[in-house]
Order: C-alpha cells, then structure tokens, then sequence
C-alpha cells in the first residue's frame, strides 16, 4: 500500500473517528457529568440516546439510495455532524437536545455507510480489500479520544465546553481529511434494488440480518451506559472515565485482527467466539463489582463490538461483492433499528427494578440470542444446501 492509498483509509478513519467515536459515544463519557450537573434520570438519558439511534436508523437507510455525488454528501454530512456536536454545548434545552441527537444519529448513518463503501470499493479496485478492515479502527480509535478528552476538559469548561471542544477537535479532522482525499474519485454506483429483493433476503444472509439486529438492541446497553453503570459504583466512580478508554483501545486493534482471522478460519467460527465473549463482557459487572472485572469488562466490549460489525459485514460483502453499498446500508439498517430500542428499554428496567443490572442481564441475554440465531440460520442453510446437493447428484446418476 503506498502513501496515497494510506492517506485515503486514514481518512475515512477519521471520518469514523467523528461520526462514530465522536458524534456518536462521546454521549457515554459525558452522561455523567450532565445528569449530576442537569439532574435528568437514566430513563431519560435513554431517550437521548435513542433519538440519536433513530436519526441513524434514517441515515443508514437513506445511504442505500445515495447512488450519485457520494462524496459530495458524505463531506456535506459530516460538516453538519460537527456542527450538532459543538451546539449541544451551546444550547441548553432537553426539546432541542433531541433534535440536535437526531441529525447527529442521521448525518452519523451516513457517514459510516457511505465512508465504509467507498472506502471498500477504492481498495477493492486497487486489489487492497484485505486493508478495509483498517477503517473501522476508526470507531475505536475515536471512542479512546473521547474517552481521554471528555474528563480533562470537563475539569476545565464543565460538560458544555466538553461538546464544544470535541466539535472543535472534530472540524481539524475535517481540514485533514479534505487534505488527504483531494485525488479521491469516487463513482456512481449501480442501483441494485431488485437484486435485494430477490437475494438478500433468502437464505443465510436473511439469518445473519436478523442477528445483526439483535446485537445491535443487546450491544448499545452497554455502550450507551457503561461509564454512568460504573460512576455510581461509588467504589469504583475513580475508574468510570478509564473503562471508556479501555473500550477504544480494545476497539482500535481488533477490526484489522479479527480480519485477518477472518483469512484463516471461517467466519461463522470467529462470530461464535466474538459473540461469547461479548456477552461475558456485558454481564461480568453483574457478578463481579471490582476495578479488574469493570476493565476486563469494558476491553471485551471493546474487543467485540466493532469486530462484530466488521466480521458482519465483511461476510456479508464476500456473499455480495459488487453491493457493497446496499449490503452495507441493510445491515446498518437493521443494527440501528435494534439501538433505537436498547436504550428505552434498558431505561425503563433501571427504573422499575432501581438497579443497572436488570439491563444487564436483558443486554446478555439477548446478544446470546444473536448468536444462536445466527447458528440456527447458518445449519439451516447447510441442510438446504446439502438436500439440493443430493437432488443434482440424483439427478445426474440417473441421466
């Protein structure tokens, strides 16, 4: 890979660093600070949450019609992304707060559809696919940023000057990465919508959307309240900013580790193990209160979450390798989908059962499920393909 290719997958890094890292979980660091100075409940912080979700259901759905000028809005979008971050330090209203998550979950689902197929697409023509899973190092490596700047500048300008200082940091990673893709060409895709409706929703990869969605509903429990969970373990409040860097630096290594095993043993096989230890992750706080088992903790969720989505939609993408774009759109769609209804439910049991491990254990317990669905849907599909097998092998023995 020489330098112009690395200077383009870094920035589509950043650009998920700002959507995703940024825009996205820097919500999590943050919630405590603006619940005790704000004085808003768990249940409420949910809804915040999930307006943000709802706006990234729309914009990851919306990219999967964007077939012209791709580049033009993903840059646009990610100017008004930046603008959302800076001005929920500016305006104090919980009705606008709402809004504000709202186009920040909707120009956040743009930029992760239309960076990743892009970015997939270039390397794909370069004969570099085996790099795409670098760019969702990008997720990790924002959610460590924010991780580290959220509690010093907090100390300094309190909750209101930590948004305006992430959009800040995020508008210079704008000016870079305008820099390094000023020779990007990018192509009009193909529409592709009558192959979804004939393929896509068949066979396996129906089974592999539906899990996906399910990871997405048990996943963003923890990774809307992971840092608030652990700020009101009153021993363990010192260590709740350090779990979220913990979580990034976790996440900035595995999509390219886990893609490069994804070259040496089967996909299926790789999910099995990232999904278990997901769901070890997430319920470990449950069990065990101590500073090692919050960290250990929080580096499987780190560890696993992005490589989920990286593994996902990578296989995804083998099954269909010139709809990167629709794939990549239909899957997002549905992991939104599921993170729109997370956060409200994981509210509604802290506040009927008054404790954090209630969601916990419906958290675990549903991403479990995602892997058996997928295991369901991947022996499923072995059992059709082997009685077809057989039929042809008949029907060639008799002719």
């Amino acid at each position: 890979m020489n330098r112009q290719h690395m200077g383009i997958v870094f920035g589509g890094i950043l650009l998920l660093v700002i959507a995703m890292g940024i825009s996205r979980f820097a919500f999590t660091p943050i919630l405590p600070f603006m619940r005790h100075d704000v004085g808003f409940s768990l249940e409420v912080a949910g809804y915040l949450a999930s307006s943000n979700y709802i706006g990234y259901f729309i914009g990851a759905l919306w990219a999967g019609f964007i077939y012209r000028q791709r580049k033009t809005i993903l840059l646009v979008s990610v100017v008004i992304n930046v603008l959302s971050v800076g001005l929920m330090g500016l305006l104090e209203l919980y009705s606008v707060w709402l809004v504000l998550r709202l186009i920040a979950g909707i120009t956040g689902g743009l930029i992760f559809v239309l960076t990743s197929s892009i970015i997939m697409d270039y390397l794909a023509k370069q004969s570099l696919s085996r790099w795409s899973g670098y760019v969702f190092s990008g997720i990790g490596l924002g959610i460590a940023i924010s991780g580290l700047c959220v509690p010093m500048i907090e100390k300094q300008f309190a909750w209101q000057g930590t948004w305006i200082g992430l959009g800040i940091l995020s508008a210079i990673f704008v000016g870079i990465t305008h820099h390094l893709w000023k020779s990007l060409s990018v192509q009009d895709s193909v529409k592709t919508t009558a192959s979804f409706d004939t393929k896509m929703i068949k066979g396996f990869m129906l089974w592999l959307i539906l899990s996906y969605g399910l990871e997405g509903l048990g996943y963003i429990i923890t990774g809307t309240f992971l840092v608030d969970i652990i700020h009101n373990i009153p021993s363990l409040q010192a260590y709740s900013s350090y779990s979220w860097v913990v979580v990034g630096v976790a996440a900035i290594p595995s999509a390219p580790v886990w893609t490069l095993l994804l070259e040496k043993f089967s996909a299926i096989k790789i999910l099995i193990v990232a999904y278990i230890l997901q769901v070890i992750g997430i319920l470990l706080p449950v069990f065990s209160q101590t500073v090692w088992s919050v960290l250990l903790a929080s580096f499987l969720f780190g560890l696993t979450f992005v490589g989920i989505v990286t593994l996902t939609t990578s296989y995804a993408r083998q099954l269909f390798p010139t709809q990167s774009g629709l794939v990549v759109s239909v899957l997002t769609t549905v992991y939104a989908f599921g993170q729109i209804i997370g956060p409200i439910i994981a509210g509604q049991l802290v506040e009927v059962y008054h404790s954090y491990k209630a969601a916990l254990v419906f958290a675990g317990t549903i991403v479990f499920l995602a892997l058996l669905v997928m295991l369901v849907g991947r022996w499923l599909d072995m059992k059709k393909q082997a009685v077809a097998d057989n039929t042809i092998s008949i029907s060639q023995s008799r002719s």
